[in-house]
């Protein structure tokens, strides 16, 4: 088979980034008002979270279909179906504050779960492509592209709101309608410019050099294999440390008085630790292995958690936070890396969409569950959580290490 040459490569990576890039930005657009408006269109702030809390559910249901379909159909299908999913969920968010229902918000929220899961799987699509000696800088790359939602999202509100209200429409729609546009264009880059399809170039790959013999293994086999018990491990232990320190944080801060600027601050810290150095924490993991990595991961987390159990001033608390999006950017990065290599190009799909099924799971498990642990010890009580959940996770990868097989290219 002829050598793919590398600005195919790189024109399919660079239309991943940006597609991502634009998505992210739309989708923490109307994620920054979503609780406002779900207490307006309820009438009752209990309810607020309710959406955001249906599209984490939604992003788990199909986290797996969206994998079958991309094994079954190719990316790039599943790419397209994943946008154009979420160019409905935002036109009905425009009607459901337009016409003032909290139903159709809902709704809106559920479809945008399908894309949240679709989107999920871009940084597996990228690394696939590549070497494995390559991947975990792609997937850092595509990572990185959150930084985009995280710093543009956030500034479109404003410009939107307002053009919304020149266009006679409710404040509120002007995030969701700049959406519509936003996904559509995620859509156009990925029907014209994701080709020839990156599920044919990782089979081809894979082939080319020979990696592993095409097997056929059930689920259960290949979720049971040491390393992508570790990589799986890896991404789901933090996620859920991660949410389970982050969403309380607010409220401890709101408690010791802090004012919405210093929390704005904590949480610009937090994202920079989980965005801003995904590209380079991608390099270490080709320089290091993945599986340092994910040993590094975990020791940042510890040392977060034990900083959001004592985390007095402002200045504490932005290295707590800027420091638990650190470890979980090592571990999510070097996990999906690890995930990859561990997997053959027809396994990929479904089994990476389990992954990211688990990973939304454990982010709704540790959101429901933070109010309560705070309510009975604090900020204390939360760390040590996150502290036991961790060194949990450093005891099972040390037994998975000594159940692995030899290591093939890419999985040090």
């Amino acid at each position: 088979m002829a050598t793919v040459q590398p600005a195919v490569l790189r024109r399919i990576t660079g239309t991943l980034f940006l597609s991502e890039s634009v998505y992210s930005a739309a989708f923490i657009a109307t994620l920054t008002l979503l609780s406002v408006n779900a207490s307006l269109l309820s009438g009752s702030d209990a309810l607020a979270g309710l959406p955001t809390t249906l599209g984490l559910v939604s992003r788990a249901a199909f986290a797996v279909p969206i994998g079958w379909l991309m094994d079954r159909w190719g990316r790039r299908l599943g790419l397209m179906v994943g946008y154009g999913a979420g160019v409905l969920g935002m036109a009905a968010g425009v009607f459901a504050v337009q016409s003032f229902s909290f139903v159709l918000l809902c709704t809106s929220t559920a479809i945008m779960g399908m894309t949240q899961a679709t989107s999920q799987q871009s940084r597996f699509v990228a690394a696939e492509i590549w070497a494995p000696a390559v991947r975990a800088r792609v997937i850092g790359l595509v990572v990185f592209a959150g930084t985009a939602g995280a710093v543009g999202g956030p500034l479109l509100v404003g410009p939107t709101s307002a053009l919304a209200l020149q266009w006679g429409l409710e404040a509120t729609a002007g995030p969701y309608l700049f959406g519509i546009g936003l996904l559509a264009v995620s859509l156009l880059l990925t029907a014209v410019l994701l080709r020839p399809d990156p599920l044919h170039l990782g089979r081809c790959y894979a082939e080319q050099e020979a990696l592993r013999t095409p097997v056929v293994r059930s689920a259960r086999t290949i979720l049971t294999d040491p390393t992508v018990a570790l990589a799986v491990g890896s991404m789901v232990m933090g996620q859920l440390v991660m949410t389970l320190i982050m969403v309380i944080t607010p409220v401890h801060m709101h408690h010791e008085h802090h004012s919405a600027g210093e929390i704005s601050v904590v949480f610009m810290a937090h994202t920079l630790g989980m965005f801003g150095f995904a590209f380079l924490t991608g390099w270490l993991i080709g320089q290091l292995g993945a599986r340092p990595m994910i040993l590094f991961g975990a020791v940042v987390l510890v040392i977060s958690s034990i900083l959001a159990m004592q985390a007095a001033n402002l200045l504490a608390l932005v290295v707590a936070l800027f420091l638990l999006g650190l470890g979980w950017s090592f571990c999510f990065v070097a996990g999906s890396a690890l995930l990859t290599s561990a997997l053959q190009p027809h396994e990929r799909g479904r089994i990476q969409g389990a992954n990211d099924m688990l990973v939304a799971l454990a982010s709704g498990t540790g959101s429901l569950s933070t109010g309560a642990i705070f309510s009975g010890g604090g900020m204390v009580a939360v760390g040590a959580v996150g502290l036991g959940l961790t060194l949990a996770f450093m005891v099972l990868a040390a037994s998975l290490r000594s159940r692995a097989v030899p290591e093939l290219a890419g999985q040090k």
